[in-house]
C-alpha cells in the first residue's frame, strides 16, 4: 500500500481468471445483496417511526375527545306575572337635564376660587370673586361727583329764594311807580334761570346715581354664585386667570370658572335606530344596566322621543327618567338598555286558565338545531337536550327579542322545555350532544 492512502479510499480492480488487470465487466456493476438489505431496512424504521406517531396522535385526539368540557352554566329563572319582556335594546350615556358651566357677567381677574371637583354646592353659593379694587375706585369717584353736584344744588337753592325776594320788591315798587318794567322782566328772569339751573342739577344728581348704581352692580359681578344646587364636575380656571364672559384675549382669557351638574337631573340618552322607534313609546317601562354595575339592574321609564333623526347615523334620541336615584349614578357612565313590553294575553291566561308559567334563560342557552330551538339541560354531570317552546315575544333562537340586536346578557322567554330551578348550558369549548358528560368550569 502506498503513502498517504486509506484502506478502501479507492476501489481496487477486481482480479478475476481471464481477465486484464485494471479492467471491469458488466457483471460488476451488480448491487450487493448486503446493501440491498440494509436499504430495505431503514426504510422500514421510517414506516414504523410515522406509524408509531399516527398512533399517538389518534390516541391522544380520543383522550382529548374524551375529557369532560368544562361549560358555563345558568339557571332557569321564573318571570313573575308583573314581569315584562324586552322588545329592544340600546345602548346610551347617563346625561343630567341641567348642567352649566359657570362663568363671569364681566372681565376681571379671578381673585378667590373657592370649590375643588366632587363638591357639592347649594343654590346661590359663593364659587368664586373677581378683584374689585378697580370697581370700588370708580365708587368711590361716583359718589364724590355725586356729592359736589348736590352741594351745587343747596347753592342755587338760595340764590333761588334770594331772586323771588327781589322779584317781589320790583313787584311793589312798579305798583308805587317807583320802578320800571323792565326792572320787573328782570326779577322774573333771574327766578327763572335758577329753577332751570335747579332743574338741570337734579337731573345730573339721578345720572351720578345711576352710574353709582351700574359701579354697585359691577361690584356685585365680582361674586359668582351657583345657579342651583348640584356638584362640581369639572374647575375650569384658577386664581390669577383673567375670565370673560365673551371669548377674547386669545388663550390667556378664560370663560368659564366650573361646571356645576344637577345630580337629581339624571338621566339616560339613547339612540334608537330609526328602523325601530315604532317600538318605543313614552312612558314605556324600561330596565337599564350600568357598564360599571353590570349585576345591578335599575328600572325607569321613557321620558320622551326627541322628533327630530340624526342623517349621519339614522337614529333618534330617546331620554329615559330613572324611577329611583342612586349616588352610584354619575354622568356620562355607559349604560344598556332593555325597552319592555307588558306581557300578551296569550301568554298571561292560556286556554286552561291558569297562569303562564314562563321561564327565563341566557339567550346564548338557546341553540337553533334545524330550526328547532333547544336547550342543553346540566344534571350531575351529564347534559340532556331538550326542546323548548319560545315566548312569541322572544324572536328567533339565539336572537334579540322581536329581531332587535341584543346584548350578551339578555334573557329569552320559554313557554316550555324546562322547569325552574334547572340548570341549563350556556357556553361550551366544543359542540355538545345528548347524553355527553361535562364538568362545570371553574368561577361559575
Amino acid at each position: 500500500m502506498e503513502a498517504g492512502k486509506t484502506p478502501g479510499s479507492e476501489r481496487e480492480p477486481v482480479k478475476t481468471a481471464g481477465r486484464t488487470p485494471g479492467k471491469f465487466a458488466v457483471s460488476d456493476l451488480r448491487i450487493d445483496d448486503t446493501k440491498r438489505r440494509r436499504r430495505r431496512g431503514g426504510w422500514s424504521k421510517w414506516l414504523i417511526l410515522l406509524v408509531l406517531l399516527g398512533g399517538l396522535g389518534y390516541g391522544g385526539w380520543m383522550f382529548w375527545m374524551g375529557r369532560a368540557p368544562a361549560v358555563q352554566i345558568a339557571e332557569v329563572r321564573r318571570r313573575t306575572q308583573t314581569g315584562a319582556l324586552s322588545v329592544l335594546n340600546a345602548s346610551g350615556y347617563v346625561t343630567p337635564r341641567r348642567r352649566s358651566t359657570v362663568a363671569a357677567k364681566i372681565t376681571g381677574r379671578l381673585d378667590q376660587i373657592l370649590v375643588e371637583e366632587g363638591m357639592r354646592v347649594a343654590a346661590d353659593q359663593v364659587l368664586a370673586t373677581l378683584d374689585d379694587t378697580d370697581i370700588k375706585v370708580r365708587i368711590t369717584s361716583g359718589e364724590a361727583d355725586r356729592q359736589a353736584t348736590v352741594a351745587s344744588l343747596a347753592d342755587l337753592r338760595v340764590n333761588l329764594k334770594n331772586a323771588e325776594r327781589e322779584r317781589v320788591r320790583i313787584s311793589r315798587l312798579l305798583e308805587e311807580g317807583i320802578a320800571t318794567r323792565q326792572a320787573m322782566d328782570a326779577a322774573e328772569t333771574a327766578v327763572e334761570s335758577f329753577e332751570a339751573r335747579i332743574n338741570l342739577v337734579e337731573e345730573q344728581i339721578k345720572a351720578a346715581e345711576a352710574r353709582l348704581q351700574v359701579a354697585r352692580h359691577d361690584l356685585e359681578n365680582t361674586v359668582i354664585r351657583a345657579p342651583f344646587a348640584g356638584i362640581i364636575v369639572s374647575k375650569d380656571a384658577q386664581r390669577g386667570e383673567m375670565v370673560s364672559p365673551v371669548s377674547g384675549g386669545g388663550g390667556f382669557t378664560r370663560t368659564g370658572i366650573a361646571t356645576v351638574v344637577d345630580m337629581t337631573s339624571l338621566e339616560i340618552e339613547v339612540d334608537v335606530n330609526e328602523s325601530y322607534i315604532t317600538r318605543v313609546r313614552e312612558r314605556q317601562p324600561v330596565t337599564a344596566t350600568l357598564d360599571a354595575y353590570p349585576d345591578w339592574t335599575m328600572t325607569g321609564r321613557v321620558r320622551t322621543v326627541i322628533p327630530t333623526a340624526d342623517r349621519q347615523k339614522a337614529t333618534i334620541k330617546v331620554r329615559i327618567a330613572f324611577d329611583q336615584l342612586d349616588s352610584r349614578i354619575i354622568p356620562d357612565m355607559g349604560v344598556k338598555v332593555a325597552f319592555l313590553e307588558e306581557k300578551k294575553k296569550e301568554e298571561a291566561v292560556p286556554a286552561n286558565g291558569k297562569p303562564a308559567a314562563v321561564m327565563l334563560v341566557p339567550s346564548d342557552a338557546v341553540k337553533d338545531d334545524a330550526g328547532q330551538p333547544v336547550v342543553y339541560v346540566h344534571s350531575n354531570g351529564v347534559v340532556e337536550r331538550r326542546a323548548v317552546k319560545l315566548s312569541p315575544s322572544s324572536g328567533a333562537p339565539g336572537g334579540a327579542p322581536g329581531g332587535a340586536q341584543a346584548s350578551a346578557s339578555a334573557d329569552t322567554a320559554l313557554l316550555a322545555g324546562v322547569s325552574e330551578g334547572e340548570q341549563v348550558v350556556i357556553s361550551s369549548p366544543q359542540p355538545l350532544h345528548d347524553g355527553m358528560s361535562v364538568k362545570i368550569a371553574e368561577g361559575n
